[in-house]
């Protein structure tokens, strides 16, 4: 599917939110059942139910070739996305990486999600998502091809009002974030569109499209729902940490360019490919490739990582450190602005997505 076609899918005029949170505070409505929900934004291809293992409120989108995708409201964590990939059978295979986690009410981390945070003048970040109260806001669909969730909260006193689309098609499943500035001052942002992708094996594991791109190693940003934190994702493995060409990971902070074809994922790498920022202070500078695939030689599966927006491209294999996380192996990859924060001004809004689209049928 062309990426083009792909956003925006409109919505109707915006009904009055429906907040997914339990978090609410005394004046506001009480936290939503899944009942509520679908009795107000339910519609073909879009369910809503409890999840089986916390209870949390979900949503449930699928379309008419099969493809399905679940979306935790509370926190807008994708946990499972099916597109169908064979024509025999049900043709449907999961794609994401997600971990039930002991002892925490059996919370899963991994899937897709966003990170967001606001950079003070003194450089530090501060996520504007922990501890926010979503709330659905609107719902859409096409009947057959196309089904979308829109998730929104305010944050600074409503002075930040953040938007966060997720919509399923038929081939692809794109996730897109919208910050407007409410406030009289400017803002600065770091964002990510995090993903934890599933592969049958260690070995055969990589991408292909980003040949040629600048890349340096780099922690991920701080998100609650990853797998490997910042300092797990930096750790240099035993024995050395070798990157994909089967050179030595070169230190955070120190340039190099891709010069494979194909990145090998079997080493444990934590790397961000874009423009050294040095660069984007000319008037001219070449940017980060727009989409990459991931390779999957076990499978046979292939799926392309689309930015719109970003303009980085975040890539973590985990090497050995896997097995922490179950028997499969995953990239945590993703399209990002982390390197130079985006400035959003008064009255201004900012808009984002990534895109995970395939041709495997």
């Amino acid at each position: 599917m062309a990426t083009s076609s792909l956003l925006p899918l409109h919505l109707p005029t915006r009904p009055s939110a429906v907040k997914a949170s339990a978090a609410a505070s005394s004046l506001a409505a009480a936290a939503p059942t899944p009942q509520s929900l679908e009795e107000s934004f339910g519609r073909k291809g879009l369910r809503f139910a409890a999840d089986p293992a916390t209870g949390a409120p979900t949503a449930e989108l699928s379309v008419r070739n099969g493809s399905s995708l679940q979306l935790r409201l509370a926190d807008g964590l994708v946990t499972s996305y099916r597109p169908k990939v064979y024509w025999k059978d049900d043709g449907c295979r999961e794609v994401l990486h997600t971990v039930a986690c002991a002892g925490a009410g059996g919370e899963v981390k991994g899937g897709v999600g966003l990170a967001l945070s606001e950079v003070s003048s003194s450089g530090a970040a501060e996520s504007l998502l922990v501890g926010s109260e979503w709330s659905v806001v609107d719902a859409d669909s096409d009947s057959y091809d196309a089904v979308q969730v829109e998730l929104g909260c305010t944050k600074g006193s409503g002075t930040l009002e953040v938007t966060y689309v997720v919509t399923l098609y038929p081939l692809s499943m794109a996730t897109a974030v919208m910050v407007k500035n409410n406030g009289k001052k400017p803002v600065s942002l770091t964002s990510a569109m995090l993903s934890h992708i599933k592969f049958d094996k260690r070995r055969g594991t990589a991408v292909e499209g980003l040949r040629g791109c600048p890349y340096c190693s780099h922690p991920p940003p701080t998100a609650g729902f990853a797998l490997l934190t910042p300092a797990e994702a930096m750790k240099r493995e035993d024995g050395g940490w070798f990157g994909g060409g089967g050179g030595e990971e070169p230190r955070q902070g120190v340039w190099t360019v891709e010069d494979n074809l194909y990145t090998i994922l079997k080493k444990k790498v934590s790397r961000v490919y874009a423009a050294p920022p040095e660069e984007r202070k000319k008037r001219i500078y070449s940017t980060a490739p727009s989409k990459f695939t991931t390779i999957d030689q076990n499978s046979g599966l292939g799926f392309r990582v689309v930015r719109m927006g970003y303009e980085d491209m975040y890539l973590c294999s985990p090497g050995e450190m896997y097995k922490k996380f179950g028997k499969d192996y995953f990239l945590c990859t993703g399209t990002a602005s982390m390197l130079v924060p985006v400035v959003v001004n008064p009255g201004e809004e900012w808009r984002a997505a990534q895109v995970i689209e395939h041709d495997n049928l």
